[in-house]
Formats: structure tokens, sequence, C-alpha cells
């Protein structure tokens, strides 16, 4: 199975930035499709932005132009560069994998981002 671990939350002002990183752990990182999500407290889970095993990227419309997803198969990590951050962006950040849209991965415990003067 592929596990994952989230990690570079923290506490950061409106208009700063952040990059979360996380490292998968299992086999075949490079042919799967990569996931950020984001919860925040007594909200849904929202998809914030993907990946392909090709490279092409999509994102959620209230982060476009703001945050940037990549990913390095020789270290088998996701990332996601966070600039401009605004206070709606505070919430759990967590990562999955799949394939064509489809989750295959279970949920981890994520890394928190809190955005706040």
């Amino acid at each position: 199975q592929v596990q994952l671990a989230e990690s570079g939350g923290g506490l950061v002002q409106p208009g700063g930035s952040l990059r979360l990183s996380c490292a998968a752990s299992g086999s075949s990182f490079s042919v799967y499709e990569m996931y950020w999500y984001r919860q925040a407290p007594g909200q849904q889970r929202e998809l914030v932005a993907r990946i392909s095993s090709s490279g092409s990227t999509s994102y959620a419309d209230s982060v476009k132009g703001r945050f940037t997803i990549s990913r390095d198969n020789a270290k088998k990590t996701v990332y996601l560069q966070m600039d401009s951050l605004k206070s709606e962006d505070t919430a759990v950040y967590l990562c999955n994998w799949g394939r064509s849209g489809l989750l295959y991965g279970s949920w981890g415990r994520g890394t928190q981002v809190a955005v706040s003067s």
C-alpha cells in the first residue's frame, strides 16, 4: 500500500507563503495522479489541486493563480507552493493519490495551515 505523510504547514500572515510536502513511501509513485485537498473545521473536504503522472495540473478556482502543485518522482514527493495566502485558506491540508480522478488512498493526518495576523 502507498503511504503518505504531509508536512510544511504552520502559521503565516495574510499575503505570506508556505510550501507543503507530501512524501510517499510506496511503489509506482510516478504512475499515479496526486491530489491536494483541504478541510476547514465544520466544512466539507475540498479538492484544491491535482497533478497527473505526466505533469499536467489543475486547480480549484479559489486558489488558481496563487497555488502551484508540482512533483518530484525521484523523491516520491508532491509539493504545494502557496503564495498570497488569505485567511480563507486556513484548513488542514491533505494529500492523496489515484487515477483518472478516482481516489485510491486512505486519508492521513494532514498538515495544519493557519493564515492570521
